[in-house]
């Protein structure tokens, strides 16, 4: 029986280097194996098949402590680390976080998070300090333990791909808010509305807790900034510094809130209308919003929030007075 030979036969001896002297004279040639000994010229190899994504930068092998180790000490991450202690240091320093209280994350991977250390106060961390861990709160690298918070973050983290960095603290006017469960009402201040967007709430768990991981998670997906009942607030951004402005904006926010709620004239609502046009320019900014979808009495609805009640001459004197 004669031999067939193919196109991808006559490849095969060429890239061997075996040449086409070995082809039998009556061999039976395909259409295809015939151009190609016309024109022994051999096509690029395919490129291979691309290995899918472990998530892993700078092909670190989170299996391979020694792989770990470069990825953790990399320059790219020691810039990340000084970051963060120099927001931990703002945090302190405008009285956000007191004691030991507060964290930071900074997603470094798909799968891999840098964080703060328990138990160490946020106004004096030093890059050595941070502490390497997986999404699921695994710790990979750092001397120092991580903090027990970072399931929270991870909560959030792991349901919102946008947030690339948390910001934990308990800044006091925010704070009083969510011990009070009351969120401060929408359509005030433009600035809020564009920063900050649409404030959660998430019920009260345990802090550290997967229950409290869970609760904050679900609300941290659509809200960049979560009141935590009885317990503080966590902010998300595109990094550390964008999720700290939040804090920033948030404590500001509710400060001024409180502020003018005291003044006894009750609080001046922009509107609907207007809270549309922010909403605009927020999502032109790419950072997405929900309430488009509301109805607009509820745009602008203060919610539980109650400013103090408007008092009469003589009942301002009484305050005064003590009677």
């Amino acid at each position: 029986m004669r031999q067939v030979i193919t196109a991808a036969d006559v490849e095969q001896l060429l890239r061997s280097g075996q040449g086409t002297a070995s082809i039998p004279t009556d061999a039976l040639l395909t259409p295809s194996a015939r151009d190609l000994l016309r024109n022994p010229r051999l096509p690029a190899r395919p490129a291979p098949e691309p290995k899918p994504d472990c998530g892993c930068p700078h092909g670190v092998d989170v299996t391979d402590p020694a792989s770990v180790s470069r990825f953790f000490n990399s320059p790219e991450l020691e810039t990340i680390k000084a970051q963060m202690c120099d927001i931990g240091r703002r945090m302190w320093e405008k009285d956000y976080v007191d004691g030991n209280g507060g964290n930071i994350t900074v997603r470094v991977g798909d799968e891999l998070v840098l964080c703060t250390p328990t138990l160490i106060s946020k106004g004096f961390m030093k890059p050595s300090d941070m502490c390497l861990i997986d999404l699921e709160g695994r710790q990979l690298a750092g001397t120092r333990k991580r903090t027990s918070e970072a399931l929270t973050h991870l909560g959030i983290m792991k349901r919102q791909p946008k947030a690339r960095a948390c910001v934990h603290a308990h800044p006091p006017h925010a704070t009083a808010f969510a011990v009070a469960s009351v969120l401060p009402p929408p359509c005030l201040i433009p600035e809020a509305e564009v920063f900050i967007g649409k404030i959660g709430l998430a019920e009260y768990q345990t802090p550290g807790t997967p229950e409290n991981a869970n609760a904050v998670g679900r609300v941290g997906v659509e809200h960049q900034v979560v009141l935590m009942q009885n317990h503080g607030v966590i902010a998300w951004g595109s990094d550390a510094e964008d999720a700290h402005w939040k804090m920033e904006n948030i404590d500001a926010y509710c400060k001024t809130v409180w502020i003018a709620s005291q003044l006894g004239s009750g609080l001046h609502s922009f509107g609907p209308a207007k809270l549309k046009e922010l909403i605009g320019i927020r999502q032109k900014l790419g950072m997405e919003d929900t309430r488009l979808d509301s109805k607009d009495c509820d745009l602008c609805s203060p919610g539980d929030f109650r400013a103090a009640p408007v008092k009469t001459p003589g009942e301002a004197a009484n305050v005064r007075q003590g009677t």
